[in-house]
């Protein structure tokens, strides 16, 4: 699947501190997609940001159009929230 980067998700990723290769590899090979508003998703996945720093980076996408949207992306350490069994 072809993605595109929003502006607001180009500006988060600066914002946020988020190496561009890591939402491409969330992107590529999610741990995880789990539904959000409708009709966005979460592609979702626990990266190593360094220092043994373990964060769930979430990429939200509107996937229902070509290419697929790429919303916004932000990373927490609130895994148990977000990941699911």
């Amino acid at each position: 699947m072809n993605f595109r980067f929003s502006k607001h998700a180009e500006s988060e990723l600066v914002l946020r501190r988020i190496p561009r290769e890591f939402a491409e590899e969330v992107l590529r090979q999610p741990q995880q997609i789990v539904p959000e508003r409708p009709p966005k998703k979460a592609y979702q996945s626990k990266v190593d940001f360094g220092g043994g720093r373990i964060f769930l980076l979430r990429v939200i996408v509107d996937d229902t159009i070509e290419p697929a949207i790429i919303v916004t992306l932000y990373r927490t350490k609130k895994i148990n929230k977000y990941w699911k069994p």
